[in-house]
């Protein structure tokens, strides 16, 4: 695994992060529902588990197969976490009986449609970090404001490669080319998922490097417009583009090598197509290089030695990655 860095940190930190129900809470931010249709919102709020562990439980009570639950993004097991979820309107009466220490779940409205991956605005994450050192919780503010001006990598977090990463790499690597073989859909997807991260995270570290203060644009440039939520590539890095850059409305992309992708062109290309595998067979995206985070406060309890975070970020993005840039550290 390559390490991810942060070079607009200077200094290394060394407070406890943890990932529990206390300490990482994790907000969903939804959609607009169409308020009728033959769909059902449920806000979930649960604690020691995962998206996964929500959609068997909820699927065996109900009786339905668990594709018939839609849901907007997954949720890490080891927090608090609120998230929306749809289920036929037909199904709603057997809830009032479902049961669960872990679980609760609140009716909110109809919705036209079933909820996918992507239908949400971001998450919003309040994160304690303990042990912090009074001198360091004005070097955590600076950092913070840096973020706030200039955003923060996109990387994949340690959580999108699972705890055997090595391993879990190989056997990814077995599927593409070898005779490794495995029988659930969602492991294989998850394992192949790591796999192209594994490039993202590797180019962009390549790409951070080129200018330690900023991240350095380049002609052929892939760009995500935020406001119009699409791709694009202008003919040349000129003033509008990164005077749009620095105002937080576009961002580059990197490549998640696969299928039915769009490729950099000229200068961006030479660097991209480094870390590009033609032998996945999986669909191919782009994803967005740097995020900027919003609505980021701090507070600090100099008896606790605990600095309390809250931030919103896009939907995809990992908030141990803007721990990691606090702490100018890997996790794991």
């Amino acid at each position: 695994m390559i390490r991810r860095v942060y070079p607009l940190n200077d200094k290394t930190l060394n407070f406890k992060f943890l990932q529990n129900e206390e300490d990482f809470i994790v907000e969903e931010q939804p959609i607009k529902f169409s308020n009728s249709g033959n769909f059902v919102v449920l806000e979930i709020k649960k604690q020691n588990c995962d998206t996964w562990e929500l959609l068997d439980r909820l699927s065996k009570f109900l009786g339905v197969f668990s594709n018939e639950i839609g849901y907007a993004g997954l949720k890490d097991k080891r927090a608090t976490t609120t998230q929306y979820i749809t289920i036929p309107k037909k199904y709603s009466k057997e809830l009032k009986n479902f049961k669960s220490k872990k679980i609760e779940i609140k009716e909110l409205c109809l919705h036209n449609k079933k909820l996918n991956i992507g239908d949400l605005e971001g998450n919003r994450f309040k994160i304690n970090l303990h042990e912090v050192e009074k001198a360091d919780i004005f070097h955590i503010e600076r950092i913070l404001k840096i973020i706030s001006k200039f955003g923060m990598p996109n990387y994949f977090g340690y959580q999108r490669f699972g705890k055997d990463v090595k391993d879990n790499l190989e056997k990814a690597k077995e599927l593409l080319f070898g005779d490794g073989k495995v029988k659930d859909k969602k492991v294989a997807k998850m394992l192949m998922s790591a796999y192209q991260s594994t490039f993202f995270n590797a180019w962009l570290v390549e790409r951070l490097k080129l200018d330690k203060n900023s991240f350095k644009l380049l002609n052929g440039d892939i760009f995500y417009d935020i406001k119009n939520d699409k791709l694009f590539t202008p003919k040349s890095i000129s003033e509008k583009v990164l005077a749009d850059f620095k105002e937080h409305l576009i961002t580059p992309t990197g490549l998640l090598p696969g299928r039915d992708v769009y490729k950099a062109r000229e200068e961006a290309l030479k660097i991209e197509q480094k870390y590009d595998d033609s032998a996945i067979s999986e669909k191919g995206y782009r994803r967005e290089a740097i995020i900027f985070p919003k609505n980021i406060t701090c507070k600090y309890d100099l008896e606790k030695k605990m600095c309390s975070l809250d931030f919103t970020l896009p939907k995809g993005s990992y908030a141990t990655v803007l721990v990691e840039f606090l702490a100018n550290r890997n996790f794991s």
